[in-house]
């Protein structure tokens, strides 16, 4: 809509070049994983033009896009700012998008920036002063705020008001500055860091879980014609199948398996081409990739199904024990690939089977 503003708070360069706690290190250092749900930014652009700008382009999420229908349609009955809206779940599943879409369907203006961008209350300060009445904010990673700032969202979201403290020492006085009612959105992927008094501020909480293969489909398909590629129901579906349920992963193959079609192939993307492309890009059957697979090739080949120690199992596959832990376990877990025991990391039957081999010695589940 003509009203709709966008207004991206830039982040200090020490945060830019900060640890990204989801995959573990430098998201600078190393390059992108094609199953990697965090952003990549060389394709920040094509996945903003990709992001849904309604409720009736979101696909997936039937449960939660009907609750913030029903939300959205009654602040705009009543003429209110929507109540403040908490977004959770894994990376790349459309919490960002979701907050976008809140603006766009009220109609007013959007304001982004990211819980580690804003280091000083004074930063929290200005962004909230130069807010409009019904305007959006939206804060992205809200978990990592630092606590001083965080207590300044307090009275913001209850009372609408701002305390500012002005001079030092014995001089030094409090003022009560009133804010135009806003809308604050946050996004985490870590629910359990949030404090309970910013918890509870918020008015819905919605939680994103992963899509099923025929939603990531008609995403893939959608994203397909937004992208200009021909491709057939069967390569969406190869292409959907191995996303991981996650969105983000799904369009990123689909931008590799166009790539491998107009490089190595010629017209649509059949089923054929698309898993041709992907077994080039190392992703097999169940969204693994070279080192999900090496992790549980360690487990079954160096250790014999016996259990094996983080440490150890970080040193035989050249990764970080932290990258390990928070970038590839969770989805091998998910996947009722490995366990986790008292005396360390265990391949079950199902990662046997998918590497084809034979457990040597009775896995301990």
């Amino acid at each position: 809509m003509s009203g709709r503003r966008e207004v991206i708070a830039p982040e200090r360069d020490a945060d830019v070049a900060g640890e990204d706690p989801l995959v573990g290190g430098d998201a600078n250092d190393e390059e992108t994983r094609p199953v990697d749900p965090a952003p990549d930014p060389a394709e920040f652009a094509d996945e903003v033009r990709l992001r849904p700008r309604c409720l009736d382009e979101f696909l997936g999420q039937p449960q939660l896009t009907e609750h913030l229908e029903i939300v959205l349609e009654a602040a705009r009955r009543r003429g209110q700012p929507v109540d403040h809206l908490l977004f959770a779940g894994p990376p790349g599943l459309g919490k960002t998008s979701l907050a976008g879409i809140v603006a766009t369907e009220m109609g007013v203006g959007f304001r982004v920036t990211s819980g580690p961008a804003l280091a000083r209350t004074g930063d929290l300060a200005a962004i909230l002063t130069d807010l409009q009445p019904r305007d959006v904010l939206f804060i992205d990673e809200i978990h990592r705020l630092p606590r001083p700032v965080e207590e300044v969202l307090y009275p913001a979201m209850e009372d609408f008001q701002l305390d500012i403290l002005i001079g030092k020492g014995p001089t030094a006085r409090s003022i009560r500055l009133d804010l135009p009612r806003f809308t604050l959105i946050g996004a985490t992927t870590r629910t359990g860091l949030l404090t309970g008094p910013l918890r509870d501020r918020f008015g819905f909480l919605g939680r994103l879980d992963l899509y099923a293969a025929d939603d990531l489909c008609g995403i893939v398909t959608r994203s397909a014609g937004i992208l200009g590629v021909d491709v057939k129901p069967e390569g969406a579906w190869q292409i959907a199948s191995r996303a991981r349920g996650t969105p983000r992963i799904a369009n990123r193959l689909l931008r590799r398996v166009r790539d491998f079609v107009e490089v190595r192939a010629h017209g649509p993307v059949t089923g054929e081409l698309a898993a041709s492309g992907l077994d080039l890009f190392g992703i097999d059957l169940l969204g693994l990739d070279k080192v999900d697979r090496a992790i549980l090739d360690a487990l079954c080949t160096r250790f014999g199904g016996r259990p094996v120690g983080l440490v150890t199992l970080s040193q035989c596959v050249g990764e970080e024990p932290d990258t390990i832990e928070d970038a590839y376990e969770p989805f091998l877990l998910q996947q009722g690939l490995i366990q986790r025991t008292p005396r360390g990391r265990v391949a079950t039957e199902r990662a046997w089977a998918h590497l084809g081999l034979f457990p040597e010695v009775a896995p301990l589940f």
